[in-house]
């Protein structure tokens, strides 16, 4: 009988006296009082988003994020989710964990809402869907803010305003600005990565947002065929789920057990994650017995350009293949690629450069560069 009476008591208790609330405030120090505004002055719709903030924020934002900073965060959430066609059909857990958190991984905490909300909102008027409306960012945003990908970026986990400072990013400086528009017009959405591929040729992060299920898209790289499509399927088919630096995390803002992984932080676990592994490991797409030919074209200078490649058979030219190469807006892991089979002579030409390979009998991925102009 006693057991049965506890959650209703729960329930009734105040947000300063239930358990996750009151380690929260007593870990905040001299913070604790833009907390307790912050529960005080929520709106009985808004509380119970509030009270999962503060429950579930890392250490540091408990004492340094202010009540208006976290009151108007919570207030626009709650508003888009009334505004948006798709808003009321959002799961409450998913809410919670997936549009209402302020940031994704340790980014600086700019207040991006407001200026995201009124800049998004008419960007997908007449969207029907979740997954319409993300596409629809996905393809105008980054034109609109003048942002593209490059390996100049100041940092990799730059917020979204840092981003459209510098007109820069990383990869997941690109996924934290199309998460922070998806979650602006209550799109559930969340980052997701992996360390290290298991080609070891580098880490990469991308997005995730949810509509009926979670689907993948990699940000300033729309597919007009729609979601769960990108260069990367053939690498995220060969995580390893028990491999930890090549498996494939989602990151999350409720705590749990596993951590999402920053490359540029690796010992700080800060941020919860869930490994997702098995929703992206299949076999690869390639015939049995095939090698992945990756060609990469640079300019005499070393930087990538983007140019046509025919790949053929050196003995008689047959059997061509075309595939267009990547530039320097294209992310650093995105590269040219061919599926031919093994221990043969190709020929790789590029604008009247050629170059005879063999292509390995072991190895699943080869790595060939071109250079124009040396």
């Amino acid at each position: 009988m006693i057991a049965c009476m506890v959650l209703p008591c729960l329930l009734l208790m105040s947000p300063a006296e239930k358990p996750e609330i009151v380690e929260a405030l007593a870990g905040a120090g001299e913070n604790r009082a833009e907390l307790e505004r912050a529960l005080r002055d929520s709106t009985a719709e808004e509380r119970p988003g509030m009270e999962f903030l503060i429950a579930n924020m890392p250490e540091n934002d408990r004492k340094t994020l202010k009540a208006d900073y976290l009151l108007e965060n919570t207030r626009l959430a709650y508003r888009a989710r009334r505004e948006t066609p798709w808003g009321k059909s959002i799961p409450g857990d998913l809410f919670l964990n997936d549009v209402l958190p302020y940031a994704h991984v340790d980014e600086t905490r700019d207040p991006w809402r407001r200026e995201f909300f009124e800049l998004c909102l008419p960007m997908v008027k007449g969207c029907k869907t979740p997954e319409e409306a993300s596409r629809k960012l996905n393809a105008e945003l980054f034109g609109k803010l003048k942002v593209k990908y490059s390996t100049k970026r100041r940092a990799p986990n730059q917020s979204a305003k840092e981003t459209v400072e510098t007109g820069l990013a990383s990869c997941t400086g690109l996924s934290i600005v199309l998460a922070d528009a998806c979650r602006a017009v209550c799109i559930p959405a969340r980052l997701v990565g992996t360390p290290l591929w298991s080609n070891k040729r580098g880490n990469h992060t991308w997005v995730e947002v949810w509509d009926k299920d979670w689907h993948f898209t990699g940000a300033c790289e729309q597919d007009p065929q729609g979601l769960d499509r990108g260069w990367f399927v053939g690498d995220a088919a060969q995580a390893k789920k028990d491999v930890f630096e090549h498996a494939i995390y989602a990151a999350s803002f409720k705590r749990s057990k596993v951590w999402f992984p920053m490359v540029w932080a690796m010992r700080d676990h800060q941020v919860p994650g869930e490994n997702v592994t098995d929703r992206y490991a299949k076999k690869p797409a390639g015939p049995a017995g095939s090698i992945r030919l990756l060609v990469r074209v640079v300019d005499a200078s070393g930087k990538r350009v983007a140019r046509q490649v025919t790949v053929s058979l050196a003995k008689d030219g047959s059997q061509k293949k075309l595939e267009t190469s990547r530039g320097e807006t294209n992310d650093l892991n995105d590269i040219a690629g061919f599926d031919l089979p093994r221990d043969i002579e190709v020929e790789i030409a590029v604008e009247g450069v050629k170059k005879t390979v063999r292509t390995s009998s072991v190895d699943k991925e080869q790595l060939v560069e071109i250079r124009l102009g040396a």
